[in-house]
């Protein structure tokens, strides 16, 4: 069965398009810098993550879609060299057809992509909670609890209340 879709129809046919790449589990970089040496063009958004290593916080880079990359390619290009490349798993697609992704949703995405860690939390920082029944209340960090959570430092009815709250629901001023 032939699926056609849109950006076939408008002579995307000729032109390059993004398409999404499964890698192998766990070797995400491994796919990209086999891709990188073959001279592709590769998105592999990344997010930054604070976590507790060895009782230490530490900023880590981390995919933000963990298994997954995307790929600019022609659609008349030679896909045979995917197959073979070290970390790629196969292009994701339907009725064994790899369908594109639109150049909007990359860009998006790249424009999204944070390109500097935020600061690591010291105690005595002032952040802002924004999840959750305190959103947008300030509140003071005391310290990590665990690695997920924080200890925050809350005024509420003229007394001072500990809380613990998830790491990825605060954000620092």
């Amino acid at each position: 069965m032939n699926i056609r879709t849109a950006n076939d129809a408008s002579g995307m046919r000729k032109g390059k398009a993004w398409y999404l790449v499964q890698c192998k589990p766990r070797q995400d970089e491994r796919a990209e810098e086999n891709l990188d040496r073959q001279g592709y063009e590769y998105f592999r958004p990344l997010c930054r993550r604070e976590r507790l290593v060895r009782g230490t916080l530490q900023v880590q880079s981390e995919s933000l879609f963990p298994g997954y990359l995307f790929i600019r390619l022609a659609a008349d290009a030679n896909w045979a060299p995917l197959r073979s490349t070290r970390g790629v798993s196969r292009l994701v697609g339907f009725g064994g057809m790899p369908l594109s992704i639109a150049d909007e949703l990359i860009a998006e995405l790249q424009r999204r992509v944070q390109p500097a860690p935020q600061p690591v939390l010291q105690p005595g920082d002032r952040v802002c909670i924004t999840t959750g029944s305190f959103a947008e209340l300030d509140a003071i960090f005391l310290a990590m609890d665990g690695e997920e959570r924080v200890v925050l430092l809350m005024s509420l009815l003229h007394r001072e209340h500990r809380l613990s709250l998830p790491l990825d629901s605060i954000r620092k001023y």
